[in-house]
């Protein structure tokens, strides 16, 4: 066995290969006030009968809360909710002043607009290290099919796709015949994404040593010395906590520090890395765009960018 120490940062990037739905537990304290925690966590246990589980961080501020509730509900957040997960991953506010919920008979609160609700009672409370396994069975649930749920992955939000070997025609179909996802329009930017990125993302670990994540922050500070993270955590849409685990990877890599705990600054060494990867995406964009000549190059872009415009 080994006897090296056991690197917990290396471990929980390990663990960000998994992706997960996103969450927010609700339940209301000893004095009747609403708590709410976001939690990736969540998982089916059984069927017969239903039961679901989650954990909670034992420094959390709402352990007690949960570990002493007799009821609580699961909110799985839509691809929409960005904020609310923030929200409700944050210290040190109230997280439902701004809130739109309901609550149910037992006063639980129900957030609205959610892919997915489950209402528990919980069944078992069970010793997890440094975390509580909170057991739930459902009462009743709910869940919305045209709501596309919120995704974590690799420390970042991500949103769900049909993966490219399921949008491929049938060998039964006319060769001759036009398939619909083939000629749909956001079909043909995920697959020009997932084929462009399946590129990029490799040649910058190979050559850099970075990550997508590592490469989206040093893409953002590529042009500025420091950013706040509160502002970091919106462009590269990373919660705070997994921002600062990827950040603080960063900083032992010699790439950024911290002016301070809320700002973080790029050091000469990260400067010269992002110059590096940008000199890669580009070659790798300017190897795209000479399949195409210089007008539609320049149509495509203008494009994107005009509908960005307009989907905001």
């Amino acid at each position: 066995m080994s006897t090296a120490p056991f690197d917990v940062k290396n471990f929980r990037r390990a663990l960000g290969q998994f992706p997960t739905g996103v969450t927010v537990i609700t339940t209301l304290d000893a004095s009747g006030n609403p708590v709410g925690v976001t939690a990736s966590s969540f998982n089916s246990v059984s069927i017969e009968p239903a039961l679901v589980l989650w954990s909670i961080d034992k420094g959390a501020n709402s352990l007690s809360a949960f570990e002493n509730a007799k009821h609580f509900a699961v909110n799985v957040l839509g691809s929409n909710q960005v904020a609310t997960s923030n929200n409700f991953a944050s210290r040190g506010q109230d997280k439902f002043a701004n809130a739109n919920y309901r609550t149910n008979v037992h006063g639980i609160p129900l957030l609205d607009d959610c892919a997915a609700q489950f209402e528990c009672s919980t069944w078992a409370v069970y010793e997890g290290g440094d975390h509580l396994i909170l057991v739930g069975q459902v009462q009743q649930y709910s869940h919305q099919s045209d709501t596309a749920p919120l995704v974590f992955s690799r420390g970042s939000y991500a949103v769900t796709a049909q993966h490219p070997m399921m949008t491929q025609p049938s060998v039964c179909d006319d060769d001759n015949a036009e398939d619909f996802v083939s000629d749909y329009l956001l079909y043909l930017l995920r697959e020009t994404y997932q084929r462009f990125s399946d590129k990029l993302y490799p040649e910058l670990n190979q050559v850099c040593d970075v990550t997508p994540q590592e490469w989206r922050i040093l893409a953002r500070m590529a042009n500025r010395s420091q950013i706040a993270m509160s502002s970091l955590s919106e462009m590269v849409m990373q919660p705070m906590q997994s921002l600062r685990q990827t950040t603080d990877w960063m900083a032992g890599k010699g790439l950024v520090l911290y002016p301070d705990n809320e700002t973080l600054a790029v050091t000469d060494e990260g400067a010269k890395i992002a110059k590096q990867l940008q000199e890669l995406a580009l070659s790798q964009e300017t190897q795209l765009l000479d399949n195409l000549d210089s007008e539609q190059a320049l149509t495509i872009k203008t494009v994107l960018k005009q509908l960005i415009e307009k989907l905001a």
